[in-house]
């Protein structure tokens, strides 16, 4: 159940047969640090959308996030968001709630049993942040994201090219052989992490934004080609790359340029709505 909730917002109908499902990142994606009156606007007019398309039954949407639940909630207040999504994937994918008039708050019970099978542990994580001590690394913990049981986040500071590689190898190949999923992408300082950093997200295996995109297409019944996700950094890649309409926001990093040339003509809220309204637009005519 959400925590600190917010419950002077809107909460959406739970469609039973979506023809599209929306996955969007949260922060620096549908959410912006420095959220302007225009940016404002654009938001309520994706929500706006959002809720025509669910009262429809055609469209269902989720945000797919690093942050926890508290993170997320106090961040609706502070942009003035007037309604939940369908349901939120919060730290990193690792939890699943369900938003829906009916049933507020809803883990999904599936997603929750698939974890715990994966034996993922503080006592492993610690033991492999021991041995990352050993071969002289430094790791340190974030705490802007919120705790979770299923994931430990951790900065590495950046030093040179070369260093970095082999480091950042050795913290993968590691995780590999104990059986943990690990996450390591370049830092955005718009999302408030610190300049010349790496994310280290350490989860349980099969757990992850991609994941998340599988499972629920598959919960739905629904093929890549009916997904879209939105994501602003390299973190989100991966989940943009599970669906036939991955977009970067405008506003993505460089980075994530580099290696993703689907592209909003817009940032943030505008940008999301915008392509969501052209491609389902489009797809209605051809099938007309």
């Amino acid at each position: 159940m959400l925590s600190n909730l917010p419950f002077s917002k809107k909460l959406l109908s739970q469609p039973k047969n979506p023809k599209w499902i929306v996955f969007c990142d949260f922060d620096e994606t549908y959410y912006s640090h420095r959220m302007t009156e225009e940016q404002r606007e654009d938001v309520e007019r994706l929500e706006a959308f959002v809720a025509e398309k669910s009262e429809a039954g055609q469209l269902m949407m989720g945000w797919v996030t690093g942050s926890s639940l508290d993170s997320v909630t106090s961040k609706m207040e502070k942009g003035r968001f007037s309604q939940f999504p369908h349901f939120i994937a919060s730290n990193l994918g690792t939890e699943i709630v369900y938003t829906s008039k009916e049933h507020f708050g809803e883990p999904d019970v599936e997603w929750a049993k698939r974890l715990d099978q994966q034996g993922f542990s503080e006592e492993k994580i610690d033991a492999i942040l021991q041995t990352i001590r050993e071969k002289g690394m430094t790791l340190r913990p974030q705490t802007q994201l919120g705790s979770s049981r299923y994931k430990r986040n951790f900065y590495y500071q950046e030093q040179d090219e070369r260093t970095d590689l082999h480091h950042l190898s050795f913290i993968q190949t590691l995780a590999k052989e104990r059986g943990v999923a690990v996450n390591i992408n370049k830092c955005n300082p718009l999302a408030g992490d610190p300049e010349d950093c790496y994310d280290i997200d350490f989860l349980p295996i099969g757990t992850g934004k991609d994941e998340i995109v599988r499972f629920m297409l598959s919960r739905y019944d629904l093929p890549e080609d009916r997904g879209f996700a939105f994501g602003d950094s390299g973190n989100d890649l991966r989940m943009l790359q599970s669906v036939t309409h991955g977009y970067l926001v405008q506003n993505a990093t460089a980075e994530a340029k580099r290696h993703h040339h689907q592209i909003c003509h817009h940032g943030y809220a505008k940008g999301i709505y915008e392509t969501l309204k052209t491609v389902m637009y489009k797809h209605e005519e051809a099938h007309s």
